[in-house]
């Protein structure tokens, strides 16, 4: 992985905010330790970058209809410190719109995610699915994830997860108490989807500092609006002989499951880096 100077707010030991990203202008930001990655100091995690990516969509592209799918490829490290979001609806329509987001530091783009929004009508009476209920968040105990990997976003998380978890497979519920952007609420879907990414981190099947796994993707589907606060993952990780590895979670929220996550994995032996 190409190094990345270490360019967060705060990493020089001044005060930051108490949140993942400062506001510089309409469409640019700068990123403080709390949004700090975990496999070296100067990146951003895709937690939540990915979602300051759907916030802007959110905030600058509102509309009615809710977020089905959304996709974050990552085309190189995230870096630390300013960058800009560009967004723009590409498949407009009056029942179904795809919009695609930018995020880039300068000429190079880190992040490219579609997002698919359909609009809402009433099915409840065909509502349902065959995913199980997590435990009660209540019923799991505390998990400190900084035992097992760094970075300032981890430390910014508290979590909880089953008893049972082992290698690759984990019950687990996490949640921050920084929003986003300094000042600013987080948009709906933005503050469930910015946890999705940590699922990767969460039933590690291998320690990080023998083996190499970032994902180069991130793609997640919902059935409903998500309620914000704290985010459920039924997860399970798989590696493959070659090279190759999958993470796929089942996403809940306080009122049960709400839809699916995959992630794509470089898995390399010998490469740790946390």
């Amino acid at each position: 992985m190409p190094e990345a100077p270490n360019n967060h707010l705060g990493h020089d030991g001044a005060a930051f905010p108490d949140s993942c990203y400062v506001r510089l202008s309409e469409d640019r930001l700068v990123s403080t330790l709390h949004s700090q990655g975990a496999w070296q100091p100067g990146e951003q995690h895709l937690a939540p970058a990915s979602g300051i990516v759907l916030a802007e969509v959110e905030r600058r592209l509102p509309s009615d209809k809710l977020v089905s799918r959304v996709t974050f490829d990552i085309l190189g490290v995230i870096h630390s410190g300013e960058f800009t979001i560009d967004v723009e609806v590409i498949r407009p329509g009056r029942t179904i719109e795809l919009v695609e987001a930018h995020m880039r530091h300068g000429d190079r783009t880190s992040i490219t995610a579609r997002v698919w929004r359909l609009q809402s009508s009433d099915t409840e009476e065909v509502a349902g699915s065959e995913w199980p209920r997590l435990p009660a968040i209540e019923d799991l105990p505390e998990m400190p994830f900084t035992d097992r990997w760094g970075g300032g976003y981890i430390a910014s998380l508290e979590g909880r997860q089953g008893a049972d978890a082992h290698p690759g497979y984990a019950q687990s519920w996490i949640r921050s108490p920084h929003p986003l952007v300094d000042g600013e609420v987080d948009p709906p879907t933005a503050a469930f989807v910015r946890y999705v990414d940590t699922a990767n981190g969460l039933a590690v099947r291998e320690d990080p500092k023998t083996t190499f796994f970032p994902n180069v993707d991130l793609s997640i589907h919902l059935t409903r609006e998500p309620v914000a606060g704290w985010v459920g993952f039924d997860t399970k990780v798989a590696f493959g002989p070659s090279g190759l590895g999958e993470t796929t979670s089942v996403l809940s929220d306080i009122n049960g499951p709400i839809g699916t996550a995959a992630q794509s994995l470089t898995v390399r032996r010998g490469q740790g880096a946390v």
